[in-house]
């Protein structure tokens, strides 16, 4: 059995092995489907102009990884707080509360329900073989997340953990930001031009993503009684067409 309704601010492959051919992208842009999505996407837009303007004085390679700066942490400070942001926004537009303030453990729920350690973010114009990343990779084996726990040290302690602020923590960490985005809106950008959203194919090929600096391989291992299984059109109309994830139940 699949999943007849879409779930809020979730970006699934469909029963066919497709997410976006044939007008089916079209729940994302439902102003039911999550709020201000747009406040998300223009803040990673503006990540990654600050990423390009950084890429002209550190050449994008694997030679540069454990280099550091001032200017390096504080972006991966801004890209950390908004991979929380988005988290938060996912967990409560579906309901999930919770007495104290979030955290990590209530941020990994979010691997189950939107796949995030199958994404696979290529990165242009890098030498080297650190080109492809899979910045949740961590969280297939249950493990952690690099980048964030450099972002924590550095976070908390800087006088002694900066040297954890490197140039390979800040772009995995935008790799992470930018699956955490596709996961929930695909390939839209919710700019007001025309509609353009790549058809991501079973055969798992790449395709451009938010912003079109990066390219981005969605998951093509959705189990499926966990894929997407309904026609758009025939649900747009209801009252409000999207279901909750039941967060509070997820391991």
């Amino acid at each position: 059995m699949s999943i007849t309704h879409p779930y809020r601010r979730t970006c699934r492959q469909f029963k066919d092995g497709q997410y976006f051919e044939g007008g089916r992208w079209e729940y994302l842009v439902h102003p039911k489907f999550a709020q201000s999505p747009e406040h998300y996407v223009r803040a990673f837009l503006l990540i990654q102009k600050d990423l390009q303007e950084l890429l002209d004085y550190i050449e994008p390679a694997d030679k540069n990884s454990e280099c550091y700066s001032y200017r390096i942490h504080a972006l991966l400070m801004r890209v950390c707080v908004e991979v929380e942001a988005n988290c938060k926004a996912i967990l409560q537009e579906n309901g999930y509360v919770k007495s104290t303030d979030m955290n990590m453990s209530d941020y990994r729920k979010i691997e189950t329900t939107h796949r995030l350690s199958s994404y696979q973010i290529k990165i242009p114009l890098w030498s080297g073989i650190k080109n492809l990343r899979s910045p949740f990779s961590g969280w297939k084996s249950g493990g952690s997340l690099p980048w964030y726990q450099a972002y924590n040290a550095t976070k908390h302690d800087r006088r002694v953990e900066f040297e954890m602020a490197t140039f390979d923590s800040l772009i995995e960490a935008v790799c992470g930001l930018l699956v955490v985005l596709s996961s929930q809106f695909g390939t839209e950008d919710f700019s007001s031009g025309p509609t353009l959203l790549a058809i991501a194919g079973p055969g798992g090929g790449m395709d451009n993503a938010i912003g079109g600096y990066f390219q981005i391989r969605f998951p093509t291992d959705w189990p499926e009684i966990d894929r997407y299984d309904f026609d758009w059109h025939k649900l747009e109309h209801d009252p409000d067409p999207f279901q909750l994830i039941d967060y509070a139940a997820t391991a």
